[in-house]
């Protein structure tokens, strides 16, 4: 195939792509693999001098859905040039300094690039009269209305001459979890959920779907003047506009390429989707020198990040049995890279999400990975009619036993001698958080499953020398070794060892607010629902879980077996004092030089303090350590909203002065 024969392939597909994209909001392709055919049409039209009359690198946007009214823009909304290395950014660094024929250094300003749908907000007399989509660049749709659902967006500000502000409708990852759990149909992803319900007809599902926006510039505007970026950013701060907490002032292209550098990984543990950063001309007169292309301001560019969301084949699907006896599909997938790791697992949550999502073995999936997390599947990438049903499991795949169903999951009800239940439950008991017996591994409760019969976490305790020493790679010191860790086990704290029983739903904070209400196992096993529910954190389904785990008549004898056999687990009450932080509610973030997660959790609730994973405006304190990520952001984001709440943000040297 020659060059200009690859081109019209190119400009056909891309333009195809463009279309499911920004009309139809339904990607068919990743921003990566998107990118890598513009890249090639962007090569082959410079080296052969042709550019296509259709070809999408003379375009902004996509066409406009008949059934919006027409908006024309007061000033265009225009696409950024992209780069993808640093050399770019020194590239564009150095034209931009020819272009105006300096040597200095130009100061840049660093935000990120949200992943969401541009909206234009036009203001008149200090009223919101019009909200639109980019569409074109000159022409978008009129979505005003749904626009009004997102509340952060001031329907009235103080500046009273005509403006354009725009922005980016998301919908935070937290926030789609959460619809997610309840729909009777899950949303794909974020970036669609937010296009898809700022561009629904009817603006109560838009509300339904509870968008947030970051306003980042102001286009055309009227009776006031701009020196810089920073100064409009004031401006939108000053009226009320929803500006996210990042930016960064750069003096130079070497500090931008710090500050990419840094930011790379930390963009991950953000709520919401960023593909990247904008790195603009801080100075609004040196932009005017600069201009426009046809398509781009040369004062802005875009670093994109390698892609956290991507399209891939499902392969296969096996069922795995965890520790509660819960049969959990796993899917295998065409190997893909996402994030600069290559993935060939993903999470399927259970039998009702495969149903939900409606996929199929062969078919194109989205995927998402964020936070370092296990990839998880987010739905079919569009309608599959050829793949293969997955088949939901009517036997254990690991002891035969017939299952049962629990809600939206599946159970192996053989709690007794089914390999991994058994397995997983000893390694659980076992393990630091629990009670903590060293040197236990998988590897070494399988040996004791398979070799010595193990039939619950309670045949630990009765584990001898000569039992031991029959082990493959078990020798007189480690035998020694682990049987004196057995022991030591036997005196615990009552919140290690309900942890350790392994009660649906229980984690160790959930331990933990047991033990403090309740203080002895007794009065655990018998707490009424109304009880439980009183606690704050525990909500109906895990009060549930604990009532179900101690009605079982299996779990009541191995606890009787355990406690004959002499474990001990003591409540230390906490120790009474009058410091700040008895009985507050506090987060601990990023990475501490004097204590370690484990360390500091302790140290806080022996002081009194109740210690959340998530940050809230009823949280009281938040310690920040290096390297915090979006549990801080969320802490500014809280006290620059204006809300009333007690939260203080305290370093860790802070923290440490306060505790003297």
């Amino acid at each position: 195939m020659d060059k200009r024969e690859r081109m019209k392939e190119l400009v056909e597909k891309l333009n195809k792509y463009n279309y499911s994209y920004y009309v139809m909001d339904n990607p068919v392709i990743s921003d990566s693999e998107y990118d890598k055919l513009y890249d090639e049409l962007v090569v082959l039209e410079n080296e052969t001098g042709t550019v296509l009359k259709n070809s999408p690198t003379l375009r902004v946007g996509g066409e406009i859905l008949k059934s919006f009214t027409q908006h024309t823009h007061l000033m265009s909304l225009w696409s950024l040039d992209k780069a993808k290395t640093y050399e770019d950014l020194t590239t564009w660094d150095n034209r931009v300094k020819k272009l105006l024929g300096s040597s200095f250094d130009i100061e840049y300003v660093v935000e990120y690039k949200f992943d969401g749908l541009t909206i234009n907000l036009t203001y008149e007399e200090g009223e919101l009269v019009q909200g639109a989509t980019r569409g074109n660049g000159a022409v978008g749709e009129s979505i005003l209305e749904q626009v009004k659902t997102i509340k952060t967006i001031p329907l009235l500000i103080n500046h009273k001459g005509r403006i354009e502000v725009q922005g980016e409708g998301i919908m935070k990852l937290s926030v789609l979890e959460n619809y997610n759990q309840t729909a009777d149909e899950p949303l794909k992803n974020a970036r669609n959920a937010a296009a898809g319900a700022l561009r629904n007809l009817n603006p109560k599902v838009t509300a339904k779907r509870n968008l947030s926006a970051y306003c980042y510039n102001v286009g055309f505007y009227e009776e006031i003047e701009f020196k810089t970026h920073m100064e409009m950013i004031e401006f939108l701060k000053d009226n009320s506009f929803p500006v996210n907490n990042y930016i960064k002032l750069c003096k130079n292209i070497e500090e931008v390429i710090e500050e990419v550098d840094a930011l790379k990984e930390t963009v991950k543990d953000l709520d919401y989707l960023t593909d990247g950063l904008v790195i603009k001309v801080n100075d609004i007169e040196l932009r005017k020198q600069l201009g426009y292309t046809q398509k781009f301001p040369r004062w802005a560019i875009a670093f994109k990040f390698e892609a956290q969301e991507v399209t891939t084949e499902l392969k296969n699907v096996i069922w795995q049995v965890g520790r509660t006896g819960k049969i959990t599909p796993s899917a295998e997938l065409d190997p893909v890279d996402i994030g600069g790791v290559t993935v060939s697992r993903a999470t399927l949550n259970n039998w009702d999400d495969i149903q939900r999502k409606k996929v199929k073995i062969g078919c194109n999936v989205w995927l998402r990975r964020s936070n370092d997390v296990i990839p998880e599947i987010m739905g079919i990438v569009d309608d599959c009619n050829e793949g293969i049903e997955i088949e939901k499991p009517t036997f254990c795949p690991a002891c035969g036993s017939e299952v049962i169903d629990k809600g939206p999951n599946v159970f192996c009800p053989n709690t007794l001698s089914c390999k991994p239940q058994l397995v997983s439950s000893i390694v659980h008991y076992s393990s630091r958080d629990a009670m903590d017996i060293e040197g236990f591994s998988e590897k070494t409760a399988e040996q004791l499953y398979e070799e010595l019969g193990m039939k619950d976490i309670s045949d630990l305790y009765e584990l001898t020398f000569d039992d031991l020493i029959k082990l493959d790679r078990f020798g007189e010191k480690k035998a020694q070794n682990l049987l004196h860790a057995i022991e030591k086990s036997k005196d615990c704290k009552l919140d290690a060892f309900v942890y350790a029983l392994g009660i649906p739903n229980v984690g160790r904070k959930t331990a933990s607010d047991l033990a403090n209400n309740f203080q002895t196992l007794d009065n655990i096993s018998k707490a009424t629902y109304e009880e439980l529910i009183g606690i704050p954190d525990i909500g109906g389904i895990v009060a549930q879980s604990i009532i179900e785990f101690f009605k079982d008549n299996k779990v009541q004898d191995i606890i009787n077996k355990l406690l004959y056999k002499g474990v001990k687990p003591i409540f230390n009450k906490k120790m009474e004092t009058n410091n700040l932080l008895s009985g507050k509610t506090v987060v601990v973030t990023g990475t501490l030089t004097q204590y370690s997660r484990k360390e500091i959790k302790e140290l806080l609730e022996g002081l009194g303090a109740n210690v959340s994973g998530s940050v809230s405006k009823k949280t009281d304190y938040v310690i920040a350590g290096e390297d915090a990520g979006s549990k801080l952001d969320k802490a500014n984001e809280i006290l620059n909203s204006g809300v009333e709440t007690e939260l203080k943000i305290l370093t860790e040297e802070e923290f440490i002065n306060m505790i003297k």
